[in-house]
C-alpha cells in the first residue's frame, strides 16, 4: 500500500514517480508550438539548419546581435574528426598554425640537422642539445700500451 501512494506522488518538476511522464495540457502545447515558430531556441535553429543541409545559419535568439552572427552547423565532434584526417601540411595551408614550428624551432631544427653545436636566433646563441642530453666528449688519440689500458678501462 505504501508503494502505491509513493508512485502517485508528483515531484516538483511535474514528473510522476514510477516512470510516468506528465504531458503538457492543450493550452501549453499550443503555445509551445507557436513559440517554436515565432522564437525558436538556438538548438532548434541549429537542428533545422542541419536538416536542410546548410553549412551556416544566423541565430535570431540573441537580442544584442540578432541575425548578425553566423554559426556553423558542424558539431564539435565533427570538427575534431575532420582535424584528425588532415595532415600538418594540410592544416598549415588552411591557416591553422597550431602544429607549425616557430622561427626559433625551425632554426633549431636546421642547425641540429646540419650537425652544429650552437645556433644564433635574434642575436642570441642557443645550443642544439635536447633537454637532458649530454654533449659528446671527444677522446684524444693516444698511442702505445698505456692507451690500450686507458681505453679498456674507460670502455671506449
Amino acid at each position: 500500500m505504501a508503494n502505491r501512494l509513493y508512485n502517485k506522488q508528483v515531484s516538483p518538476k511535474g514528473y510522476k514517480r514510477g516512470g510516468e511522464v506528465k504531458r503538457p495540457g492543450k493550452v501549453r502545447s499550443f503555445f509551445g508550438k507557436v513559440g517554436k515558430k515565432i522564437a525558436p531556441t538556438f538548438g532548434e535553429q541549429f537542428s533545422d539548419a542541419k536538416k536542410k543541409g546548410k553549412k551556416t545559419f544566423t541565430s535570431t535568439r540573441d537580442d544584442k546581435t540578432k541575425g548578425k552572427l553566423e554559426y556553423s552547423t558542424k558539431t564539435a565532434a565533427e570538427v575534431k574528426a575532420a582535424k584528425k584526417r588532415l595532415t600538418n601540411r594540410e592544416r598549415a595551408r588552411s591557416g591553422d598554425t597550431s602544429k607549425q614550428l616557430s622561427e626559433k624551432g625551425a632554426a633549431f631544427k636546421l642547425a641540429r640537422k646540419s650537425g652544429k653545436k650552437t645556433f644564433t636566433h635574434k642575436g642570441k646563441k642557443f645550443s642544439t642539445l635536447l633537454k637532458g642530453e649530454k654533449p659528446n666528449k671527444i677522446m684524444p688519440e693516444l698511442s702505445g700500451k698505456t692507451s690500450k689500458k686507458i681505453k679498456k678501462f674507460i670502455g671506449a
